[in-house]
């Protein structure tokens, strides 16, 4: 009988651990439409930007002659604010981005998202986003990436 017990209290606490980890996908899908796609993206709101992108962010890249680079997300912020004030955000039409989520790795308070990124219908990059569980939620911390 304790065993019997012991297994139903076991396969309980996976279950709640199951639902946890698909509430985190879903915060973290909502996270990354919200403060990157929508607020970085199409609409340049940086108050939807700053929702859901840590201040240590950094997108990450590989330039000439194999060297990295890093470009932070108050840099990256200024642009999309410039470019709002020169009309040419908010996004519509076929510069319009949107995104398709492939896989979500999520273990304990360290997440990985691969997403599709389009503009218009077309594929353009695919993005590998690092994102941390803070007391106010999940934030993305950086970002690589593939362009097609």
């Amino acid at each position: 009988m304790k065993k019997i017990v012991l297994v139903l209290l076991l396969a309980s606490g996976f279950g709640l651990l199951a639902q946890d980890v698909e509430q985190d996908k879903e915060a973290i899908k909502k996270v990354i439409q919200t403060a990157y796609v929508d607020g970085l993206q199409n609409e340049g709101d940086t108050v939807k930007i700053d929702s859901g992108i840590h201040p240590g962010f950094n997108l990450l890249g590989i330039g000439k002659e194999g060297k990295m680079w890093a470009y932070p997300i108050e840099k990256w912020k200024a642009s999309v604010v410039k470019k709002k004030m020169d009309g040419k955000l908010p996004k519509t039409g076929d510069d319009f981005v949107t995104v398709k989520f492939d896989h979500i790795d999520v273990t304990g308070t360290a997440a990985v998202a691969k997403i599709e990124f389009y503009v218009g219908k077309n594929l353009t990059y695919v993005d590998y986003i690092a994102l941390y569980k803070f007391d106010d939620g999940w934030k993305m911390v950086n970002k690589i990436f593939y362009k097609f």
